[in-house]
């Protein structure tokens, strides 16, 4: 599913850089939904990169912006999309 031509509004402005970039990676894709290894491109190759990136996801997670859809895949929630339309 393509999505809509989004901006980083001013309500992100509370999230940490990697937390923003985990969410931007959703609209470089074109994609809501995306695979965790497509994910760990916000955060480099290395392994403690990785761990951030999970980190973060656990948190975008319990957040509500994103949710698991199993076998390592997320979607990126209306909140998700809220948080990066332009204000």
């Amino acid at each position: 599913m393509k999505m809509g031509h989004y901006g980083v509004g001013s309500k992100l402005l509370g999230m940490d850089e990697l937390s923003l970039r985990v969410l931007k990676v959703f609209i470089e894709m074109g994609s809501e939904l995306l695979d965790l290894h497509t994910l760990f491109e916000a955060g480099g190759n290395d392994p403690q990169s990785r761990e951030r990136v999970l980190d973060v996801i656990t948190r975008l997670v319990d957040t509500g912006h994103l949710e698991p859809r199993g076998s390592d895949y997320y979607w990126l929630t209306d909140k998700g999309r809220s948080a990066l339309r332009n204000p």
